[in-house]
């Protein structure tokens, strides 16, 4: 899928403190379901001497602690990512096709897992250590890093809007650098703080003749 594993990629672990990581930890106890924008943009490293290259995605995403969650890519490509508490699901519309997976085997650690799952920073600590970066474009930043030396991931950053100017923290910027070079950042716009979501936000429902693949 094209854009599952810039999304579904890191985890983090850390204690709470000043700064970012407080701002973290406010944003995972008060926010309980919440409702953005966004648009990812992944580049590539630039290869033989060539600039590097840009995609941009545009979409939305919705979550409800402690195991849902939706994203819906728009533009260029239709492309939904689905987390009903059981399974993931990933529907590529341009293909027709579906990727079930169980999502306990899949999200245990992920960037998906700590915005729209994450109960605690305690959970969170067992695979990353987590540190305040410096302030930076007005927001407080997380920057995680991997215990695990084999891993797809070098570095995740995470931007909040200020604790102190507004009420709980406000995701901004989720920033994602894998081993291969190549970084994706994914920017969240009008994000609402625990809106009213329908359960029924985050079943899935197979399309009528797609291929279905469960792993």
């Amino acid at each position: 899928m094209r854009y599952f594993a810039t999304i579904c990629i890191a985890a983090y672990a850390g204690m709470a403190g000043a700064g970012g990581l407080n701002s973290l930890e406010v944003f995972v106890k008060t926010v309980n379901t919440g409702r953005a924008d966004f648009t990812q943009v992944v580049t590539a490293p630039a290869k033989d001497g060539q600039a590097p290259r840009a995609k941009t995605s545009s979409g939305t995403f919705e979550f409800a602690r402690p195991d849902r969650f939706k994203f819906v890519y728009k533009k260029p490509f239709e492309q939904s990512i689905v987390a009903d508490g059981q399974t993931l699901w990933l529907y590529d519309v341009d293909l027709n096709q579906v990727t079930a997976r169980q999502q306990s085997k899949v999200l245990g650690s992920t960037p998906a897992a700590l915005i729209a799952a994450a109960p605690d920073l305690r959970a969170l600590q067992a695979d990353f250590m987590l540190v305040d970066a410096p302030e930076q474009d007005g927001l407080q930043w997380v920057t995680a890093t991997p215990k695990a030396k084999d891993g797809q991931l070098q570095t995740v950053r995470v931007g909040f809007r200020d604790a102190a100017a507004a009420p709980g923290s406000t995701l901004e910027v989720l920033e994602i650098l894998d081993s291969f070079g190549q970084r994706s950042v994914m920017t969240f716009k009008q994000f609402q703080a625990n809106p009213a979501l329908p359960g029924s936000s985050f079943q899935f429902k197979t399309p009528a003749g797609a291929d279905v693949i469960r792993q």
